[in-house]
């Protein structure tokens, strides 16, 4: 489906400015945190069953809606990155992750708990298609293949520790945890991106076509 008619302006890009180490740091570490939240809850959710008093049925839809939500997000987000700058998308779907780690991290009920998963996984959605994106914009063709591997190890790695990873915060920390040791994480890849993320891609601000958005 075409979610997007005739564009209306046009900006080119001068790519011989970018810093592309720093901003590949960046997206790459925004990418991680995101995508290893996919399944980090995995081995948490009996300790959650019994922390909220809620069913196996229930506790799954904090994984099930985390997958939706990023199922929905992921061909939006090709129509956002022509109405916002790369550095637009990428702080706010790092905030936003930011934003739904501390909700779920301090959730006092289940439904809290969700509402932060679903936060998290507005940021997913946005994050991963722009990390894809702008590493085809930025490097060179010889070096594609390479940055494009790295990449790769790194959204194909994160999910896999995620099991394993939580298995272990929660036998010596405790479930929220899972959420608080992502944080500093997260805030440090803010940080790069404020200081060195620049607009890599064509701003050209097309028409909306809201009923393919639907469908979709």
């Amino acid at each position: 489906m075409n979610m997007t008619t005739t564009s209306s302006t046009s900006s080119k890009v001068d790519l011989s400015t970018i810093r592309h180490k720093p901003i590949i740091i960046a997206l790459m570490l925004g990418a991680m945190v995101a995508l290893l939240n996919e399944t980090l809850l995995g081995n948490a959710l009996t300790v959650l069953m019994g922390e909220f008093d809620v069913t196996a049925s229930t506790i799954q839809w904090l994984s099930t809606a985390y997958m939706l939500v990023v199922g929905v997000l992921v061909p939006i987000t090709a129509l956002l990155q022509q109405w916002l700058t790369t550095r637009q998308m990428f702080l706010t779907a790092m905030v936003t992750f930011l934003v739904g780690t501390l909700i779920a991290g301090v959730a006092p009920t289940f439904s809290v708990l969700l509402i932060g998963r679903i936060v998290q996984a507005i940021a997913t959605g946005l994050i991963s298609p722009l990390l894809m994106n702008t590493i085809l914009i930025i490097c060179p063709p010889e070096k594609r293949g390479a940055t494009m591997g790295l990449i790769a190890l790194v959204m194909m790695s994160a999910p896999a520790i995620g099991p394993t990873l939580s298995g272990i915060i929660v036998d010596s920390l405790g479930w929220r945890w899972l959420f608080y040791l992502v944080i500093p994480i997260a805030i440090i890849s803010i940080l790069i991106g404020m200081k060195y993320l620049q607009n890599v891609s064509e701003i050209t601000r097309p028409k909306v076509d809201y009923l393919s958005i639907l469908l979709s």
